[in-house]
């Protein structure tokens, strides 16, 4: 089969989660994402919400079966040696719909081929094709030691758990059970002197309410310092609920910053910069606190976007006064306050 060479490389990638403007919430999933020729595969995918097998929360022994999978170890799970690339990130029903492909091995390389939209156990390639996606042929030694080296990852790495420090207790403990709702561990706290570094090691960010003053900031960075565990520090923006999720969300993102498909958002004078480095949907929601600390939430925009930067008009009504816009798309989240 003739192809020209491709690069195979993995980076970690997040689908992000969170507490939607109607009220659904939408579970967090850190994955490991495919990177051929230096760019995501899912970015080829416009508007994809998806995961790959390579997820971290599966069972360490499910994780290593998807590996050695990949790594043509065992049988392909779907007829004519088709594998899952992408699936659901909320279940592993096929009837959900999985981009599949066909992997085989040409001499020392692996080929990708013939990939598609698969809803059964058979897939349509003339109805369901990807007909401009690969086929890619990578170098086996590269394919063989990219997927290898996962195999010997640390399980906790991801660290998605939060530590929450802040005054009001009632917003605490609703931010806390929104987060453990999408799948992110939260603990609530004002003192993490005394702490374990091995208790401390479990976070991968810490949050503190516009409360906590700049001492009892210090303090906590100074237990994490000693403990030599580096972790996000987050400044929550207003006690808003969802607002808060969306900037842990983006504190836990580890994702190589040249591989994010939401890369900007700005908001001033009534209108957002929103910046895109492929076709993708991107949905817009503001925030605001009125005079009596209540919130109102507005979806502002939701679309596909191509590549570049974008300048999206913003309903006066929705950003008057003290507030905020949250930028989404499958795998990223972005927050500004508004400014001017």
């Amino acid at each position: 089969m003739s192809a020209e060479y491709a690069t195979f490389g993995l980076a970690p990638a997040i689908r992000a989660g969170g507490v939607l403007a109607n009220g659904d919430y939408q579970a967090h999933r850190d994955f490991v994402d495919f990177i051929v020729d230096g760019r995501p595969l899912l970015f080829q995918l416009s508007d994809l919400d998806a995961v790959s097998p390579l997820a971290s929360d599966v069972p360490p022994a499910i994780f290593t079966a998807q590996v050695r999978s990949l790594l043509l170890e065992a049988d392909a799970p779907l007829p004519g040696g088709r594998y899952v690339i992408y699936g659901c990130p909320d279940c592993e029903n096929l009837a959900c719909g999985a981009v599949t492909a066909a992997i085989e091995p040409d001499g020392d390389d692996v080929v990708w081929r013939d990939f598609a939209w698969q809803t059964e156990e058979r897939a349509d390639l003339q109805l369901n094709g990807y007909h401009g996606i690969g086929p890619f042929r990578f170098r086996g030694g590269e394919y063989r030691a990219a997927l290898a080296a996962l195999l010997d990852r640390d399980p906790d790495a991801s660290r998605r758990r939060v530590l929450l420090i802040g005054a009001r207790v009632a917003v605490l403990a609703k931010l806390a059970a929104a987060l453990r709702t999408i799948g992110i561990g939260a603990d609530i706290t004002r003192d993490a002197e005394g702490v374990p570094a091995d208790e401390l090691r479990a976070y991968g960010a810490v949050a503190f309410g516009r409360a906590v003053g700049e001492g009892e900031r210090a303090a906590v960075r100074r237990a994490f310092d000693r403990a030599g565990v580096e972790v996000a520090y987050v400044d929550g923006l207003a006690p808003i609920v969802p607002l808060l999720v969306a900037q842990i969300e983006h504190a836990l993102d580890r994702s190589p910053v040249q591989q994010r498909r939401l890369t900007r958002l700005v908001a001033a004078d009534g209108e957002a910069g929103v910046e895109v480095t492929s076709p993708c949907r991107v949905r817009l929601t503001a925030y605001r606190l009125d005079r009596l600390y209540r919130t109102h939430a507005h979806e502002v925009f939701d679309g596909v976007l191509e590549a570049g930067r974008h300048r999206i008009a913003l309903d006066a009504k929705a950003v008057r006064g003290e507030s905020f816009v949250v930028a989404r798309t499958s795998g990223h989240v972005l927050v500004e306050a508004m400014a001017g």
